[in-house]
Protein backbone atom coordinates (compact mmCIF):
# COMPACT_ATOMS: atom_id res chain seq x y z
CA UNK A 1 0.00 0.00 0.00
CA UNK A 2 1.65 3.27 -1.10
CA UNK A 3 1.48 6.24 1.62
CA UNK A 4 -0.04 9.68 0.47
CA UNK A 5 1.79 12.42 0.58
CA UNK A 6 1.91 14.82 3.82
CA UNK A 7 1.64 18.06 3.65
CA UNK A 8 5.35 18.57 4.12
CA UNK A 9 6.39 16.48 1.56
CA UNK A 10 4.06 17.62 -1.03
CA UNK A 11 5.59 18.29 -4.01
CA UNK A 12 4.47 20.72 -6.97
CA UNK A 13 3.93 17.44 -8.99
CA UNK A 14 0.77 16.27 -6.12
CA UNK A 15 -1.37 19.08 -6.19
CA UNK A 16 -4.48 19.41 -8.75
CA UNK A 17 -3.78 21.63 -12.15
CA UNK A 18 -4.37 25.28 -11.56
CA UNK A 19 -8.11 25.90 -12.55
CA UNK A 20 -8.34 27.72 -16.09
CA UNK A 21 -11.82 28.78 -15.41
CA UNK A 22 -12.24 32.68 -15.52
CA UNK A 23 -12.54 34.12 -11.65
CA UNK A 24 -13.51 36.92 -10.16
CA UNK A 25 -10.70 39.57 -10.20
CA UNK A 26 -9.51 41.65 -7.20
CA UNK A 27 -10.88 45.11 -8.55
CA UNK A 28 -14.65 43.51 -9.35
CA UNK A 29 -14.59 41.62 -6.21
CA UNK A 30 -14.13 44.53 -4.18
CA UNK A 31 -16.62 46.77 -6.05
CA UNK A 32 -18.82 43.99 -5.55
CA UNK A 33 -18.08 43.28 -2.01
CA UNK A 34 -18.33 47.59 -1.35
CA UNK A 35 -22.02 46.87 -3.10
CA UNK A 36 -23.22 43.83 -0.34
CA UNK A 37 -21.64 45.72 2.55
CA UNK A 38 -23.65 48.63 1.96
CA UNK A 39 -26.91 45.94 1.65
CA UNK A 40 -26.20 44.80 4.50
CA UNK A 41 -27.41 46.89 6.91
CA UNK A 42 -31.66 47.18 7.56
CA UNK A 43 -31.67 50.80 7.88
CA UNK A 44 -29.99 51.07 4.11
CA UNK A 45 -32.55 48.28 2.66
CA UNK A 46 -35.15 49.82 4.22
CA UNK A 47 -33.75 53.69 2.48
CA UNK A 48 -33.48 52.30 -0.36
CA UNK A 49 -37.33 50.96 -0.26
CA UNK A 50 -38.41 54.41 0.75
CA UNK A 51 -36.78 56.29 -1.85
CA UNK A 52 -37.94 53.20 -4.84
CA UNK A 53 -41.73 53.57 -3.39
CA UNK A 54 -41.77 57.82 -3.62
CA UNK A 55 -43.89 58.15 -6.50
CA UNK A 56 -41.58 61.24 -7.69
CA UNK A 57 -38.46 58.80 -7.77
CA UNK A 58 -36.47 61.33 -5.16
CA UNK A 59 -36.65 61.56 -1.18
CA UNK A 60 -35.41 64.60 0.85
CA UNK A 61 -33.13 63.72 3.26
CA UNK A 62 -35.89 65.20 6.15
CA UNK A 63 -38.46 63.00 4.92
CA UNK A 64 -36.22 60.14 5.97
CA UNK A 65 -35.26 60.69 9.14
CA UNK A 66 -39.10 60.27 10.26
CA UNK A 67 -39.58 57.28 9.34
CA UNK A 68 -36.50 55.36 10.06
CA UNK A 69 -36.33 56.79 13.65
CA UNK A 70 -32.80 57.60 13.52
CA UNK A 71 -31.22 61.41 13.73
CA UNK A 72 -29.98 63.23 10.42
CA UNK A 73 -26.75 62.89 10.76
CA UNK A 74 -27.03 58.79 11.01
CA UNK A 75 -29.64 59.11 8.14
CA UNK A 76 -26.81 60.82 6.07
CA UNK A 77 -23.98 58.35 7.01
CA UNK A 78 -26.46 55.88 5.47
CA UNK A 79 -27.25 57.78 2.58
CA UNK A 80 -23.30 58.29 1.23
CA UNK A 81 -22.75 54.66 1.81
CA UNK A 82 -25.37 54.32 -0.92
CA UNK A 83 -24.10 56.70 -2.93
CA UNK A 84 -20.91 55.75 -2.77
CA UNK A 85 -21.91 52.09 -3.68
CA UNK A 86 -23.64 53.59 -6.85
CA UNK A 87 -26.90 52.50 -5.63
CA UNK A 88 -28.02 56.46 -5.09
CA UNK A 89 -27.73 59.40 -6.28
CA UNK A 90 -27.38 62.37 -4.34
CA UNK A 91 -28.40 65.98 -5.83
CA UNK A 92 -27.94 69.07 -3.35
CA UNK A 93 -30.64 72.17 -3.31
CA UNK A 94 -30.17 74.57 -1.15
CA UNK A 95 -29.73 73.42 2.44
CA UNK A 96 -31.12 69.67 1.50
CA UNK A 97 -29.66 67.13 -0.53
CA UNK A 98 -32.36 64.90 -2.76
CA UNK A 99 -31.83 61.21 -3.09
CA UNK A 100 -32.98 58.99 -6.19
CA UNK A 101 -32.05 55.39 -7.53
CA UNK A 102 -29.23 54.86 -10.04
CA UNK A 103 -30.90 53.71 -12.81
CA UNK A 104 -30.48 50.17 -13.27
CA UNK A 105 -28.04 50.06 -9.91
CA UNK A 106 -30.94 47.19 -8.46
CA UNK A 107 -30.44 45.42 -11.55
CA UNK A 108 -26.67 45.43 -11.92
CA UNK A 109 -27.13 44.26 -8.02
CA UNK A 110 -29.40 41.28 -8.88
CA UNK A 111 -26.80 40.29 -11.84
CA UNK A 112 -23.92 40.35 -9.54
CA UNK A 113 -25.25 37.78 -7.78
CA UNK A 114 -25.43 35.52 -10.80
CA UNK A 115 -21.85 36.48 -11.86
CA UNK A 116 -20.15 35.06 -8.94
Amino acid sequence: MTALPTFESATAQDCCEPTSHATLEAEDAKRKALVFKALADPNRLRLLSMVKAEPSGESCVCDLTEPLGLGQPTVSHHLKILVDAGLLHREKRGTWAYYSLVPGALEDVAGMVTKL
